[in-house]
C-alpha cells in the first residue's frame, strides 16, 4: 500500500494482487543456497509432505504443482478415465475460468454442470441427476466418474461440514470420488471453525487441491489425496503435464514454510478478519445490499452509484459488475493475506462519503 495520502491505493481486486508473504521469500532464499536433488527427491519436499500428514492427522500423499489450474486438472485427470463425468457446480472455476484445462487433462472427459444458490449444489441435486438415465453408466453415455466442489465457492461462501459429508456419501454410494478444489481452502476452513481433517477426509473428501498462492504464497498449490486407490498413475501425468519441477524445491520451500509455525493459518486470518471489517462498515451504510453471506475472505454486494464513484476517486481498486438502471453496481471484494486496518479503513471512509452524497 502506497501511504502517501495524494495516491493513496486499496486493492481488493483478487487476493492474487498482493505480494508474497515474507516468510515464504525467506524460504525461497535460503533454498536457493547449497544443491539440492531435482524432481521431487530433495529434503524441502520431504518436509513439506511430513508437515501436511501432521496437519492433516492422517497418512497422506501430497504432489506439489505450481498453480490452481494444474492442481484442479492433474487431481480430476486421475480421479476420471477419458470417458468419465465430473459433476460439479455450473458456476465453478473449473467450468468457467480454466479453459478447458480439466477435460483436456482428464483426455476427453466431460464436466456435467449442477444448479444451486450462492454457488453451491446441494446432495439432492446430486442424488437426482446421478438418478436420471442420462447419467447413468451404460455404453451409450459417458461415465459418472467424480464430484467436485469449491471450497470456497466461487460466491465466496462455504460447503457446511454437513454438506460436505452429504455429498460424499452420495457420490461415493455410486462410485464417485470427492474433489475438493481448495484454492481458498484454509479460509473457509477458519470460517467453518474446524479441523483440517474434518474440512476434509473425515467428511469423505478423496483428493483435494491446496492452494498456497492466493494466501501468501508466491507460486505453490498441491494436490492431496487421502485416498491412496485415487493416485493411480498421477506422477506420469503430472509429468506429461509439464508440472514435474526440475527444482522442486522451490515449490516444496514455499509449502514448508507456508505449514510452519500456523503461518497459513494466520495469513487467512488476517484476510478474513479484514473481509469481516469490510462486510460490518459496508452494511452499516445506507442502499448496500450483502448479495452472499460473506463466510471467508471475499465479499459481494450492490451498492450505490455515488459510493461506487467515491471508492474510485479514492483510488480503490475491486471488480464491479451488473451495473442497474438506478446506477447501482455489483462488486465483489476480496481480501489478503497483508490487507491491514489502514487498508479497510480508508475503503470504508470512502464508501461513507459516497452515501454521504447520495443522502445530502
Amino acid at each position: 500500500m502506497n501511504t502517501n495520502p495524494n495516491t493513496w491505493n486499496v486493492n481488493f481486486a483478487s487476493d492474487n494482487v498482493a505480494g508474497a508473504a515474507p516468510e515464504i521469500m525467506a524460504a525461497l532464499q535460503e533454498a536457493s543456497t547449497g544443491f539440492a536433488m531435482p524432481y521431487g527427491n530433495d529434503d524441502l519436499t520431504e518436509i513439506f509432505r511430513r508437515r501436511a500428514a501432521e496437519i492433516f492427522e492422517t497418512d497422506l500423499i501430497a504432489h506439489p504443482v505450481a498453480t490452481g489450474t494444474a492442481a484442479n486438472s492433474l487431481a480430476l485427470s486421475v480421479l476420471s478415465p477419458p470417458y468419465g463425468v465430473v459433476f460439479c457446480h455450473e458456476g465453478a472455476h473449473i467450468e468457467e475460468d480454466e479453459c478447458a484445462a480439466p477435460e483436456f487433462y482428464i483426455g476427453g472427459g466431460k464436466l456435467t454442470l449442477l444448479a444451486g444458490e450462492n454457488g453451491k449444489f446441494t446432495a439432492d441435486t446430486l442424488a437426482k441427476k446421478l438418478g436420471d438415465p442420462s447419467a447413468a453408466s451404460a455404453v451409450h453415455h459417458a461415465k459418472p466418474a467424480a464430484v467436485s466442489i469449491s471450497q470456497l465457492t466461487e460466491k465466496g461462501t462455504a460447503y457446511s461440514l454437513d454438506e460436505i459429508r452429504a455429498i460424499a456419501d452420495v457420490a461415493h454410494a455410486h462410485g464417485l470420488k470427492l474433489h475438493m478444489d481448495g484454492a481458498r481452502f484454509t479460509n473457509a476452513m477458519l470460517g467453518l471453525g474446524c479441523s483440517p481433517a474434518e474440512a476434509t477426509w473425515k467428511a469423505g473428501v478423496d483428493a483435494l487441491s491446496f492452494g498456497a498462492t492466493k494466501n501468501g504464497a508466491f507460486a505453490a498449490e498441491a494436490v492431496i489425496f487421502f485416498d491412496p486407490q485415487a493416485v493411480k498413475d498421477f506422477e506420469f501425468r503430472r509429468k506429461r503435464g509439464g508440472h514435474l519441477f526440475s527444482k522442486m524445491r522451490f515449490l516444496s520451500a514455499q509449502l514448508a514454510a507456508y505449514l510452519e509455525n500456523d503461518n497459513w493459518l494466520r495469513y487467512a486470518g488476517t484476510a478474513n478478519d479484514a473481509a469481516r471489517r469490510l462486510t460490518d462498515g459496508l452494511t452499516a451504510l445506507p442502499g448496500v445490499e450483502l448479495l452472499h453471506v460473506v463466510e471467508g475472505n471475499e465479499i459481494f454486494a450492490r451498492i450505490s452509484g455515488p459510493v461506487h464513484q467515491a471508492l474510485r476517486s479514492a483510488g480503490c481498486q475491486y471488480y464491479a459488475f451488473g451495473e442497474a438502471d438506478d446506477g447501482s453496481v455489483g462488486i465483489r471484494l476480496v481480501t489478503a493475506f497483508n490487507t491491514t486496518e489502514a487498508d479497510t479503513d480508508h475503503f470504508l471512509k470512502a464508501a461513507r462519503a459516497g452515501a454521504g452524497e447520495a443522502a445530502a
